[in-house]
């Protein structure tokens, strides 16, 4: 097999334009497994090929093996775990592991479920006496927001403070300096510095104090394998900060948009919560919250496809696309709840698996439960709704719904 190249066809998922259903575009993609870019870089786009490099060890998520730096990477403070290779990577993930899950602390999120459950009333309860609801800004968000800071230990009332940092990192994620603005970079860069500094001053205040929020126990923990650097416990809180809401945001927005576009199943879930359980896995497939990896290195020459990949080259993976590829999954574009076999790459694959995708699934189950429970007889307002900028972190902006009278 031989590579392609098709920047147009690139170009064009990463456009705007495309952001309400990129998925025709992926199809087009496919076709061309391993596609050559211009620039050097390389595109995979089909499930095989995807779970097949996910899984090598000689793809790297460490920035500083690429042969082309990254812009604005240089501006940049410690890498968080998923931006490091093994063994750094595995040594800070165990260590925040400890605190966050098995074997540790295993019952952590299956024991949140009550308060999650409450946290989810009260903002349906909010939506008494109104007419229209703005799934995003109503629900999707304040939802998982109050979650990780209570995680982290993160004053809530702080969150006007850094949503504007992360937006202008979010926004930065997909920087290309031909296309876009360097003011774009720079805000990205500034608001990193910003969120990290604050998230310093929320550490030095748990030191010699400990607590039951993240951010204490990872300040005054001594485990196997030592303790965090402050610079690495400042990381990964701040990686735990934005992928512990940002993503479950879209995967509850998408979630109630495709139940809204198939009514029938709507009313399945009504009629049977436990359907809820595999529904999430089809929506982390057939609708994902991240869409693409933008970056990963060759540590040395990689083939993937027939393909060598030179070492030093920056791969992009498609996972959306992959998770919609016909030669894995049957009838790839019918959303269907009842599927079988499904290992999507919703949460990625490999050892840098979602790290945070046990609560993200757990937050969404509750949340579509209750929302179709609930609403009464909930119509879109817009199809398709206002997306946001992101060609990686997809979901719309607002999703503005319409409902007969209260709950």
């Amino acid at each position: 097999m031989t590579t392609t190249e098709t920047p147009d066809m690139l170009q064009r998922i990463l456009d705007y334009s495309s952001r309400a259903d990129p998925y025709p575009l992926y199809a087009e993609l496919r076709k061309t497994p391993v596609a050559r870019q211009e620039d050097g870089s390389y595109v995979i786009s089909t499930y095989r090929e995807l779970t097949d490099i996910l899984h090598n060890p000689h793809l790297s998520s460490d920035v500083r093996n690429l042969s082309r730096p990254m812009p604005g990477m240089e501006a940049r403070a410690t890498p968080a775990f998923i931006n490091l290779d093994p063994p750094e990577h595995d040594r800070l993930r165990r260590m925040a592991m400890r605190h966050f899950g098995p074997p540790h602390t295993p019952g952590l999120v299956a024991g949140m479920e009550d308060d999650l459950t409450a946290i989810v009333s009260s903002l349906i309860d909010g939506f008494a006496g109104k007419e229209q609801i703005d799934i995003v800004d109503d629900f999707a968000y304040p939802f998982p927001v109050t979650v990780i800071c209570h995680l982290l230990g993160v004053p809530r009332e702080d969150e006007p403070k850094f949503r504007l940092w992360v937006n202008a990192i979010i926004d930065s994620i997909d920087y290309n300096p031909k296309t876009d603005p360097k003011e774009k970079l720079d805000n990205g860069v500034q608001a990193t510095k910003d969120l990290r500094q604050y998230l310093g001053g929320l550490l030095e205040q748990r030191h010699g104090r400990p607590g039951e929020d993240l951010l204490s126990r990872l300040a005054n923990d001594d485990g196997p394998d030592g303790r965090m650097t402050d610079e690495e416990i400042v990381s990964t809180a701040n990686l735990l900060l934005i992928a512990g809401h940002e993503t479950t945001v879209n995967l509850i927005t998408n979630g109630m948009l495709t139940l809204l576009r198939h009514p029938e199943v709507l009313q399945r879930l009504r009629d049977e919560p436990d359907l809820v359980v595999p529904l999430v896995e089809e929506l982390l497939r057939y609708e994902p919250p991240v869409h693409i990896i933008p970056w990963r290195a060759a540590y040395s020459d990689i083939t993937v496809a027939d393909t060598v990949i030179p070492k030093g080259s920056q791969i992009m993976l498609m996972l959306a696309s992959g998770s919609r590829d016909p030669n894995r999954f049957h009838d790839p574009d019918r959303f269907d709840p009842d599927r079988r076999d499904n290992q999507h790459l919703g949460f990625g694959s490999g050892i840098h698996l979602c790290f945070g995708g046990p609560m993200a699934r757990l937050e969404t189950q509750i949340a579509l439960t209750e929302l179709v429970r609930r609403l009464d007889r909930p119509s879109l307002v817009a199809d398709p709704p206002p997306y946001r900028r992101s060609p990686v972190l997809r979901g719309p902006l607002h999703l503005h719904i319409e409902q007969s009278g209260g709950q």
